[in-house]
């Protein structure tokens, strides 16, 4: 068995991660998948905290277009955020990981507050801690939370989950055949060319804290589990 190359990790899945081919609500099948990629990479003794997003449920972009306030738009991404976390944390026990789901609203009932001495704790002792609800604050996208709680946790890398895309491109590869895939790339270039794989708060919180990022596709059974050994795939962003 290879050894991991990342003690501490965050696993940034966004919400239509979880939604399939089906593009939205939760594919259980999906979730599934995860959660077992997830096990694989707790039993190489590694401390994994997730963020999920929430966008195959609500997009807060979506309802401040539809004339929603922006605040109670996001708030309402919030939310959808928690049900998708509260989802994983139940695949995650149905095999057998100890699971702790932490949110930035107080939601007692279903949840933990988030505490970062507490969430840390949870890692030592080998429990997957999901960070739900996003930052808590509206105008702040769950990159931006993963970028954070980095941080606050001193993880040694974020691993952003993709399920359309295997990598970062030149262009949308979707559309552009020519596109190019980078293997390496620093946060500057993300920054100067617009790329568009996280925001550029998220971006920036990442390079001011030299937390590196490995761009990766979800879809392929067993990447975590690569990604994590330190083997070349998806594209990997670092440093200025």
């Amino acid at each position: 068995m290879t050894a991991a190359r990342y003690q501490r990790i965050v696993l940034k899945l966004s919400g239509e991660a979880l939604s399939g081919k089906q593009g939205y609500g939760i594919e259980p099948s999906v979730i599934q998948s995860i959660a077992s990629q997830v096990k694989e990479i707790v039993e190489l003794s590694v401390e994994v905290a997730v963020v999920v997003g929430g966008g195959n449920i609500w997009r807060g972009k979506v309802g401040s277009e539809m004339g929603m306030d922006r605040a109670s738009a996001d708030y309402m991404g919030m939310l959808a955020t928690v049900m998708n976390s509260l989802a994983l944390q139940d695949s995650l026990e149905a095999i057998g990981i100890p699971t702790r789901v932490q949110t930035s609203i107080e939601m007692r009932q279903v949840a933990e507050p988030y505490i970062r001495r507490k969430a840390i704790r949870h890692l030592e002792k080998k429990r997957v801690v999901i960070f739900a609800a996003g930052t808590g604050n509206p105008y702040f996208s769950t990159d931006t939370t993963a970028a954070l709680r980095a941080a606050e946790i001193e993880a040694d890398v974020i691993l952003m989950a993709k399920n359309n895309v295997d990598g970062v491109y030149s262009d949308d590869p979707m559309v552009n055949k020519q596109a190019r895939k980078y293997e390496q790339l620093s946060y500057m270039d993300l920054l100067n060319e617009g790329l568009g794989v996280m925001d550029s708060t998220a971006s920036s919180l990442c390079m001011d804290n030299n937390i590196p990022l490995v761009v990766f596709s979800i879809t392929e059974e067993g990447n975590i589990k690569k990604v994590v050994q330190g083997q070349p795939i998806g594209t990997t962003i670092r440093g200025k």
